[in-house]
């Protein structure tokens, strides 16, 4: 499976009816509960639930939605068949792909990406599991939530109430203004060559990482590469096959202490936390199977805190699109020891709140489009001054 993943849509600005969301499952228990569940939020309303693909397709412009939550397996039209037609026919569509946790569904999920999907969300595997799982109706809604804002461009507020730029994480960081964002505060791009490249990825995630290691072979081959992307266990083990061949170099699910040499990508598995830590003299994988940071495992801020121990001044992280904050404590920890952080923009972001809250927090040294972060990269690591 060879995805070529498009570049992420731009964010939405303000607007004021209810986000109108579609659910597309042969289940008739799953349909009513994810109705329930969504009509139970005061700005989100159900226009349709229905039972195939081909009932979709045939609605969609009737019902006019803002967001479709649509099954992978189903009778008469499945999701991935589904999907380009529903697009055809409303080009500004959300689609949140739902499936099972399986091998075979977590490559149709994140081919569905590449044709167009915007997220995914991974389903109990039964329908008793769906009703009792609290953290899937959270992660359901703030999806659709979030992602349906956008699309009805509404602004990512979460993005700006970040807290003012702390003076205390940096003291003698030269600060500038983004042009793009006037309020944000900018520090100092490195003026050496950074040891290592950390990565933070949520909702979007895998479309920016395509985007970005397809293009910095030159970096990948003197630095270690180390990236959380928020995703289950399987989809995690997908992603990594799918990576290395848009990178053309090893990529593999980390392993608990094994070496971190330059020239390879370290994927933290699904489940489980990605740090890193000192042995003899070099950094290793660490592990962690600890509770959930964030509401996210694997979550981005262990492995940022870990680095800026490991690393200090030599690290610099990319955080780019996700929802929520995660991130934002791990980014402050990199800063403080001296590293550096750039952040995706608002305009190429699927979500802009990973990367607007460590942006607003005046943490980066640059806040970049996905096209920008390629040719950056390359630069800084050949030890070009900015």
């Amino acid at each position: 499976m060879n995805l070529a993943f498009p570049s992420p849509p731009p964010v939405a600005v303000a607007s004021g009816r209810r986000i109108r969301v579609m659910i597309v499952d042969d289940a008739i228990v799953v349909r009513g509960l994810f109705a329930r569940w969504i009509e139970a939020e005061p700005d989100l309303e159900v226009v349709a639930t229905l039972r195939t693909g081909r009932e979709a397709v045939a609605q969609v412009e009737r019902a006019d939605p803002d967001v479709v939550v649509l099954d992978v397996d189903m009778p008469d039209l499945d999701g991935i068949a589904a999907l380009p037609l529903l697009l055809e026919k409303k080009r500004d569509l959300i689609v949140i792909m739902a499936s099972t946790l399986t091998r075979r569904n977590a490559e149709i999920s994140l081919r569905a990406l590449s044709l167009g999907a915007t997220d995914y969300i991974p389903k109990p595997s039964s329908n008793q599991e769906v009703a009792g799982a609290v953290s899937f109706r959270r992660d359901l809604i703030e999806k659709i939530r979030q992602l349906g804002a956008r699309s009805k461009r509404l602004l990512h507020t979460a993005a700006h109430t970040a807290a003012a730029p702390d003076a205390k994480t940096a003291p003698h960081a030269k600060l500038r203004h983004d042009h793009a964002h006037p309020q944000i505060l900018l520090r100092a791009m490195p003026v050496s060559p950074p040891r290592v490249l950390l990565i933070g990825s949520s909702t979007g995630g895998p479309q920016a990482l395509n985007a970005i290691l397809g293009h910095i072979a030159s970096v990948i081959e003197h630095v270690p590469v180390l990236i959380t992307q928020h995703m289950p266990p399987t989809f995690t083990a997908i992603l990594a096959e799918h990576l290395a061949r848009v990178a053309k170099c090893p990529v593999r699910e980390a392993q608990q202490g094994e070496d971190i040499v330059a020239g390879r990508i370290y994927l933290a598995p699904g489940g489980k936390h990605m740090a890193v830590a000192r042995r003899d003299g070099g950094a290793v994988i660490a592990i962690e199977d600890g509770p959930l940071i964030n509401f996210c495992k694997p979550a981005v801020d262990p492995l940022f805190s870990a680095a800026a121990t490991v690393w200090g001044a030599k690290a610099l992280a990319l955080v780019l699109t996700g929802m929520g904050s995660d991130g934002l404590a791990g980014a402050k920890a990199i800063v403080a020891a001296g590293g550096h952080i750039i952040a995706q923009d608002e305009a190429s972001s699927v979500v802009w709140g990973m990367p607007g809250q460590v942006a607003m927090a005046g943490l980066c040294s640059a806040v970049l489009s996905i096209g920008e972060m390629a040719p950056r990269l390359t630069r800084l690591y050949a030890g070009e001054r900015p």
